[in-house]
């Protein structure tokens, strides 16, 4: 293509659509310097557009990517070696970020780099598209769909977007389209035939456009299905308040609980200790209505390997020392703790800060008290063993024992709780007498075929509804949120101290640990977070205890009597533990199954598989991918004969038109491709020169005589058939 005023329109299209990509960015993200961005690709058609040499366009593009790079991140001039240092050492540890899909662990230069990359190829394929193939319908559609989306699932406004791609976009086909009858037709461009051409193509376009806007618009006549797809495309619950789908995981914001969730696999921790354990991150104690928030903040500074003082274990519980090591895999800066912790090692020093109302520890910098993520530490924690007899104890709240004010505090409930709810808890603990057994009859109840566990058809609360009545009275389908609020406002609306926990289970077992064979290794991932209850006894401190179906904790309760019998009831009434896995497993495979179609569940379901068989998936899209790739190489010799059948059975002798074009389109692929300028007869001999025939001349002859006389002697394509068919045959040879 020549530099001349048209070819420099065509790259100026180009370019403005290639900036629609990178307008939504800066405002949906919190990507600085965007201008130098557009400035880059602005720079990277300039030089296609003046023919630089390769060589020269790579060292300009990189010179003024590590420019970038030095200017947005480092503090050193371009010029001094330390900066690129840093970043060719990094690149190793960001490439293995990239293989363990870890994105958010790549440095922010790397990622940087590799928008520059991103843009650099796009460039490239859009330069293609106009200069070699003179199409660009697929980058013009996808360009409408990504702005589309965006204004459908994000703040961006692509009113004025769309008008512009449209505009652009029809001029730049039609341009193409315009060269492409040029090329094809060997016809000579001049400013007559340019004006004859584009005059027609900008009347349509501003036809088309003012049309579109001030033409009245018809409202939706099918159902939004835009607030389940959002709710799908929700991040983590710690973004907020959830209303839709959430992403399973550790987040810092309960304040209204429900709705469906999907499954993420994303490893947070391994653990190395002698068993599996319940591991805690912060307990909250105000119930809402909705969900759950802390009554306050009252945060204290200790030392980093000092001991916890977080409602240690009474003294008259029997207890043994344990010990374990955590290996992170996200940046937490909190500590993951189980019950009964004592001290904590980091390999380096660091200070706690502990929310006391919540028992959240932060892990702070000693020197400036900035949060710390550290990659591992070890935890000294006790074990209790708790006996029944003693948890049977307790009967009622003993001003003696257990202050009035924390009762309140931890009895809390809001003053709009339904009735029923309390009438609920009385009827399932009126035979018990004692705080233990009126606890285990409702973390009981919820094991019965009433409720089901279930991520995807969990009801979200209106604005006039009780989470917990909801659960309670309506749905009975919800997971552990449903369950162990639950279980904590029942307990709460007959006296007894109770709050809600969240943390994690105890993940899957992968080994025993080499250092030391007596403990095992499991790893946890998001889908292990959870959440469960636990119940205060004046003279056993805080017990867990685990309502939600299909799930089964790991406290140890001794129900022998003094005699050393067990009660029978005691004995059937405690589950075998099974691994988490399986529980899960059969928790699912219980659920009742909807027959009617669930947009959410269909969702859900689409994203486990997905998440499931990813790996397949990719193994499969590179099988298809390479079929395709190796279809379209042996192109040359299958085509062909697909037109060989598709004429053979055709009489007309207007076929002659079609099939020319066809054999030119053919002859092409078989490397025999037609000069700029080169007339058809002069092309016709060339042909006959390399097959050492006269079939082309002769068919060239009678396709002009169809061309300009639009008729041909008749029966005169049974004869061309014969002449085209040997030529085409040629080409598969």
């Amino acid at each position: 293509m020549k530099r001349d005023f048209q070819s420099f329109l065509l790259y100026l299209f180009g370019f403005l659509l290639l900036w629609e990509w990178l307008r939504p960015v800066e405002q949906l993200t919190e990507t600085d310097h965007i201008e130098m961005f557009v400035i880059f690709i602005l720079l990277s058609f300039l030089l296609a557009f003046l023919r630089m040499k390769w060589i020269w366009q790579t060292i300009v593009k990189l010179w003024f990517i590590f420019f970038s790079l030095n200017m947005f991140h480092y503090e050193e001039g371009f010029f001094q070696v330390t900066w690129l240092t840093f970043f060719t050492n990094d690149l190793p540890a960001n490439f293995k970020m990239i293989i363990a899909r870890n994105w958010l662990g790549m440095t922010n230069e790397f990622r940087t780099f590799l928008l520059f990359i991103l843009l650099w190829l796009m460039v490239y394929l859009v330069h293609y598209w106009l200069l070699n193939r003179k199409r660009l319908f697929i980058f013009f559609f996808m360009t409408l769909i990504y702005i589309t989306v965006l204004d459908t699932f994000t703040l961006y406004s692509a009113k004025t977007a769309i008008v512009r791609t449209v505009v652009v976009g029809f001029a730049v086909m039609g341009m193409l389209t315009y060269y492409r009858i040029l090329a094809k037709e060997n016809v000579i461009s001049d400013s007559f035939t340019i004006r004859k051409w584009m005059r027609p193509l900008v009347f349509m376009i501003a036809f088309s456009v003012i049309t579109g806007i001030i033409a009245p618009k018809f409202a939706p006549i099918w159902p939004d299905p835009v607030p389940y797809l959002k709710a799908a495309s929700k991040n983590d619950r710690e973004d907020g308040p959830g209303n839709g789908i959430a992403k399973v995981g550790y987040g810092t914001d309960d304040s209204r609980l429900g709705g469906p969730f999907i499954g993420d696999d994303s490893i947070v921790f391994r653990s190395e200790a002698v068993e599996k354990n319940y591991w805690k991150v912060e307990t909250k104690d105000h119930y809402t209505g909705k969900g759950w928030i802390p009554s306050e903040s009252t945060p204290f500074r200790i030392g980093g390997e000092d001991v916890i003082p977080i409602f240690p274990i009474p003294s008259n519980v029997e207890t043994r020392v344990e010990s374990a090591s955590l290996f992170m895999f996200m940046d937490y800066n909190h500590l993951i703790y189980p019950a009964g912790i004592q001290r904590v090692q980091f390999q380096r020093n660091y200070m706690l800060e502990i929310d006391s109302t919540k028992e959240k520890i932060s892990i702070l910098n000693n020197t400036d008290s900035s949060p710390v993520a550290p990659d591992s530490y070890s935890m000294e924690y006790k074990v209790p063993k708790y006996h029944a007899a003693d948890l049977r104890e307790t009967t009622a709240a003993d001003p003696e024992q257990i202050d009035a004010e924390f009762v309140a505090r931890y009895t809390q409930l809001p003053d709009n709780l339904p009735g029923r709810v309390r009438e609920l808890a009385e009827s399932i603990t009126e035979k018990e007498s004692n705080w233990f057994d009126k606890a285990k009859a409702v973390e009981r109840h919820f094991g019965g075929s009433g409720f089901t566990y279930s991520q995807s058809d969990v009801a979200i609360p209106g604005e006039n509804d009780d989470y917990v009545d909801q659960f309670l009275f309506e749905t009975k389908i919800g997971y552990c949120d449903n369950f162990s609020t639950s279980m904590a406002v029942l307990l709460r609306s007959i006296g007894i101290p109770t709050r809600w926990v969240k943390g994690y289970t105890g993940g899957e077992f992968l080994e025993y640990s080499e250092d030391d064979s007596s403990k095992q290794i499991y790893e946890v991932t998001n889908n292990n977070a959870h959440s469960w209850v636990e119940v205060y006894f004046p003279n056993q401190g805080w017990v867990p205890f685990e309502p939600t179906k299909g799930f089964t904790n790991t406290i140890s309760i001794d129900y022998t009597n003094d005699d050393g019998t067990t009660p029978a009831t005691e004995a059937t009434a405690q589950p075998t533990p099974k691994p988490q896995q399986d529980v899960e497993k059969n928790s699912s495979s219980s659920q009742k199954k909807d027959q009617t179609f669930s947009f959410n569940g269909f969702w859900i379901s689409a994203k486990v598989f997905l998440d499931k068989n990813w790996k397949w998936i990719v193994i499969f899209v590179l099988v298809v991918i390479g079929t395709i790739g190796l279809i379209y190489r042996l192109r040359g010799k299958w085509i062909p004969r697909l037109y060989l059948f598709q004429f053979r059975m055709r009489k007309k002798d207007e076929n002659i038109g079609k099939a020319y074009l066809i054999l030119l389109d053919q002859l092409e692929r078989y490397g025999l491709k037609r000069n700029q300028g080169q007339t058809l007869r002069n092309y016709a001999r060339y042909i006959d020169t390399f097959f050492a025939t006269r079939e082309m001349s002769k068919l060239t002859d009678r396709y002009e005589q169809y061309l300009y006389h639009q008729k041909l002697p008749e029966g005169s394509w049974k004869d061309s058939r014969e002449l085209w068919e040997n030529l085409i045959k040629k080409t598969i040879a």
